[in-house]
């Protein structure tokens, strides 16, 4: 949370630690059976948390999740879009579409497009009414103004009972009624964090305290009487990070951290996963419950339970650490120019010189490529996940160079179906400046590639689908990506697919 009028200014021991109790998937035949179980979901947001002081902290339960489930760190955006701030970062969460749909970019809410783009709870309660909802939080505006007057409960804990009394109202609301949906919403780690950093003892002693909530909470789940007739999918999230020194609302990768633990659902114990994004928490809620997506909602999330990594994740395991970027910091991977399989880099026209990571077209990851430099709009490449491909004349002129940028990323041939129409689906990103441009071209059979859409202007990270009219008696597709630049800005492409329209 970020200081202002409703940050909570009160720091409050909370309850004692309960036992670390887990949810998990369970073996084989248990997922087999909880098909014909009643799903429930209880999603758990520790403001302000940090993955890597979870792991550092005395925190069974969470690290007893984390075992039996699936953890998934993530990043978010930065200004201009929004700041790591807790209204864009709970809103995302809860709606699952990023700032630019939601239009929550700070926390008084002003201008929200909340109407259009309703927390998943809403989103359930219209599709099936007979669903108990039920949120609570330290932090009122997120029950007061993120959570619509559709869910069933909502409660705004009292200042002076915090976190020790929204984990009591959770626990007995999980007791001792019949809920479908819980969310719940902690707020101390963040208040510790202002007040003290993240690299204090007293921010891991708030994780501790947090962790001994969780783990009633997740105790009271297990102890309901109806428990072995339930499918219950226990998620835990944050909104955003924190700074070693405290604070949060910049663009530096420790307030962008925010993460994923999801324990049942099908979650695979022990797995880790770096294709997760925040839209996703929301998303894979109404799955869960059962509740069918609408394309025409125009949701940013999907499911985690259906993972769908493209070629360019295959490469994390192949990619290495810096040559010449310096600053992105020791460990940090990373970055290659060897295509997956099937893809291929044509660099004969491109210059030479310049910085090794970014000659030519390479493909990164979120964390390598935002911290090469801070607060140029790369960390706005929302809709990307994993490792993704880019093409920086930016950074790539931030050595000698000579000749200009001229690289073009070239896919497998796909199959197609002569006559018909076919959709060509990417995630981009590009930022301009002349004379830099972005082309994308088609060729057919091994035939003479034709442009089918030009870049020549900003535009913001978007999944992009073009209709093709594959020529009568054509059997493949191939798609080429031609960046041309200098000292410019850049282009991201990532989820590349043709599909029959």
């Amino acid at each position: 949370m970020s200081h202002g009028p409703s940050r909570r200014s009160l720091l409050v021991s909370a309850a004692s630690l309960g036992a670390a109790v887990a949810v998990s998937a369970g073996p084989p035949a248990a997922v087999a059976r909880a098909a014909a179980r009643k799903p429930k979901v209880l999603i758990i947001g520790l403001d302000g948390a940090l993955l890597n002081r979870i792991k550092d902290a005395a925190a069974p339960t969470l690290k007893s999740l984390m075992a039996e489930g699936l953890t998934a760190p993530s990043a978010l955006y930065a200004a201009p879009l929004a700041p790591t701030s807790s209204g864009p970062g709970w809103s995302t969460l809860l709606t699952g579409v990023w700032p630019d749909k939601h239009k929550v970019v700070d926390n008084d809410f002003t201008g929200h497009d909340l109407a259009r783009y309703p927390d998943f709870m809403t989103r359930a309660e219209a599709a099936k009414p007979s669903l108990n909802t039920y949120a609570v939080s330290s932090w009122a505006p997120i029950t007061d103004t993120i959570f619509s007057p559709k869910v069933d409960a909502r409660v705004s804990t009292p200042s002076a009972e915090y976190d020790a009394g929204t984990t009591a109202r959770a626990v007995a609301r999980l007791k001792d009624t019949d809920p479908d949906a819980v969310f719940v919403q902690l707020d101390n780690i963040d208040h510790a964090g202002h007040s003290h950093g993240a690299a204090s003892r007293a921010y891991l002693d708030a994780i501790r305290t947090a962790d001994g909530q969780v783990g009633r909470l997740v105790a009271a789940v297990r102890s309901r009487v109806t428990y072995g007739d339930e499918d219950w999918l226990v998620m835990v999230t944050a909104d955003h990070g924190h700074t070693d020194a405290g604070g949060h609302g910049g663009s530096s990768w420790a307030e962008r951290q925010t993460f994923l633990i999801a324990c049942g659902g099908g979650a695979a114990a022990g797995s880790v996963r770096h294709d997760v994004r925040m839209p996703d928490v929301a998303v894979s809620a109404l799955v869960h419950l059962g509740v069918p997506v609408d394309p025409a909602w125009g949701l940013d999330g999907r499911p985690f339970q259906q993972p769908a990594p493209d070629d360019f994740d295959a490469l994390r395991a192949a990619l290495k650490p810096p040559v010449d970027e310096t600053g992105v910091g020791a460990g940090v991977i990373g970055f290659t120019h060897t295509p997956p399989s099937g893809w291929s880099v044509d660099n004969s026209r491109m210059g030479g010189g310049g910085m090794t990571e970014w000659r030519g077209w390479s493909f990164t990851t979120d964390e390598f490529w935002t911290r090469t430099q801070r607060d140029q709009q790369r960390e706005l490449n929302i809709r990307s996940r994993n490792v993704f491909a880019v093409a920086d004349g930016d950074e790539w002129s931030d050595k000698a160079v000579t000749g200009t940028f001229d690289s073009t990323l070239i896919s497998p041939a796909y199959e197609v179906r002569g006559g018909a129409a076919a959709t060509l689906t990417y995630t981009t990103f590009y930022r301009h400046e002349a004379p830099q441009k972005g082309e994308v071209l088609v060729s057919y059979d091994g035939g003479a590639p034709v442009v089918v859409k030009t870049y020549a202007a900003d535009t913001p990270s978007v999944v992009e689908s073009l209709r093709l009219q594959v020529p009568a008696g054509a059997r493949t597709a191939q798609v080429r990506f031609r960046y041309t630049g200098g000292n410019n800005w850049f282009w991201v492409i990532d989820g590349v697919k043709i599909s029959a329209s």
